[in-house]
């Protein structure tokens, strides 16, 4: 390996060798099986990197002394067994067996670092297989794996702290590919990811204090979580913060905990199962745990959500009411309610705009939230801004202790940057949006401030355009005008044909 200074990193250099691995894949296997591929291999080769850095810094201080460097070792954030290395899989790329041996590399590495890459039921690399029949026969699978580690061994990924410096750029790295692949990711992509845009609105929103517990209860990846996190060490330069999350697909899962590392974050308990049917966060007691911020951007109007066993929920999340049997929409919500703390608790939720205006069991749910005086602001947003779905979303923010009694309506759903497959947010838009949420002023048709009597004046319906009027009035047509412009356009017409005429006979055409 050569272990010399590279030049510069360039964030942009990493991102591209990254997404050109990709095409080791295309046209082979789709993007949603050659992700977790990529995304392993990305974490892979950044431990052994991280590894081989601190071993060479050792080895130049010390000397040859292996028994005193291996000591030393021990402290690094992930032990690497010298088989789990990538340049052990590197060398022996030409050799059978690609797909055994980067698997048994995975579970060496899980094995070698406890509970770190485990939780009690399972573990991180569970769910991906390198030695899978999706590469196709041995031979090629061999052939598309050795590939895939010479892509890795490149120039532009060379992963060492010493060059890369800040942890920053591989955490970057991470986020762009799984962006790209949610672009790219169709229905399947809304459940991995949240536009980064909407991650920093609801973290602004949200406002991470140092000290606080922050939970998602339908993880993803972790982005959204993760960028409360990040308010807090940009505005208390601390990481007194504890991230809490749960994600039902073993898959996602475990990109949220190789991203979480990658990110720095070691200081998080995400946890594998089904939050609705089995929530795994829970106190000493057995009860739910409760947090300073929950947020989430779950599943749309989940189907087979867990309606059966709602009604004997020992939790009592369902106490206002149970949601309809093919919408889990406020399951979701429900359940995020009874986590926030009594008196620091607030909640940002991603919803579909059925959940502000549905009637039913969801209007008996919305009703009860207001008059509890839960609701703090609804904020519609642009269509074509969540990956897999063009419909326009809200966002609900609900506070455990508000100032007033009121909900702010907010209308932000002409404002953006458009795009020809994907709509954004600017800074603009979000500042926008924020200062207007911190102020709870009515804008001239975008915002505002209504009361419960309102509210129930509408039957508690929330469906935005009810509180903000955005129509814009035509302009009032002034008749006479429009008969003088008339009148003159024929005294011109008749001018021009009576010029006409006199050329046609100067010409020999007249009669």
């Amino acid at each position: 390996m050569n272990t010399s200074i590279s030049s510069e990193i360039n964030q942009d250099a990493i991102n591209k060798a990254l997404w050109g691995a990709c095409d080791t894949f295309r046209g082979t296997v789709s993007a949603d099986t050659y992700k977790d591929f990529i995304l392993t291999m990305l974490f892979l080769k950044y431990i052994s990197d991280v590894w081989q850095d601190h071993y060479d810094k050792y080895k130049e201080e010390h000397g040859d002394e292996p028994e005193l460097i291996a000591e030393m070792m021990k402290n690094e954030r992930f032990v690497l067994p010298e088989s789990s290395s990538f340049y052990s899989l590197y060398e022996k790329r030409h050799e059978a067996g690609n797909g055994e041996r980067i698997d048994q590399a995975l579970h060496a590495l899980e094995e070698a670092n406890g509970t770190k890459l485990r939780d009690a039921s399972k573990s991180v690399f569970q769910d991906i297989s390198f030695n899978t029949d999706k590469l196709g026969e041995e031979k090629q699978k061999n052939t598309i794996l050795r590939h895939l580690l010479e892509d890795f061994s490149s120039d532009d990924l060379d992963l060492r702290p010493s060059r890369v410096g800040t942890l920053d750029i591989i955490g970057n790295a991470y986020e762009y590919l799984i962006k790209l692949f949610a672009a790219g990711g169709g229905q399947k992509a809304g459940e991995f990811y949240t536009p980064p845009e909407v991650s920093d609105l609801i973290a602004e929103l949200l406002d991470p204090q140092e000290g606080d517990s922050i939970c998602d209860p339908a993880c993803g990846s972790g982005s959204l979580l993760m960028k409360c996190g990040r308010k807090i060490k940009e505005r208390f330069d601390s990481k007194k913060y504890a991230l809490y999350g749960q994600e039902a697909i073993g898959s996602t899962w475990s990109l949220a905990k190789m991203n979480m590392f990658l990110h720095g974050e070691d200081n998080h308990k995400i946890e594998w199962g089904d939050t609705l049917r089995n929530p795994k966060l829970l106190d000493n007691n057995g009860g739910l745990m409760h947090f300073d911020i929950v947020t989430a951007n779950p599943p749309f109007s989940l189907d087979k959500w867990g309606h059966d066993e709602a009604d004997h929920d020992p939790f009592g999340r369902f106490r206002r009411g149970i949601p309809p049997k093919t919408k889990g929409d406020y399951a979701f919500i429900s359940h995020m309610i009874e986590t926030m703390k009594p008196t620091t608790g607030r909640m940002g939720v991603v919803v579909p705009h059925g959940v502000l205006f549905r009637g039913s069991s969801e209007g008996k749910i919305r009703k009860q939230l207001i008059e509890e005086n839960l609701l703090d602001t609804v904020i519609g947003l642009p269509e074509k801004l969540f990956y897999g779905t063009g419909i326009p979303a809200a966002i609900l923010i609900f506070k455990k202790d508000k100032a007033d009694n009121k909900v702010l309506f907010i209308d932000a759903s002409r404002e953006f940057k458009s795009g020809k497959n994907q709509n954004q947010l600017t800074p603009e838009n979000i500042e926008k949006i924020v200062a207007t949420f911190k102020t709870r002023e009515s804008v001239d048709k975008y915002s505002y401030l209504a009361t419960v009597e309102e509210i129930e004046e509408n039957d508690f319906n929330l469906n935005i355009p009810r509180y903000v009027d955005t129509f814009e009035e035509e302009e009032e047509i002034d008749l006479m005008a429009v008969r003088k412009e008339r009148e003159e356009l024929k005294a011109q017409l008749a001018e021009l044909e009576t010029e006409m005429d006199g050329y046609l006979k100067e010409l020999g055409y007249g009669s």
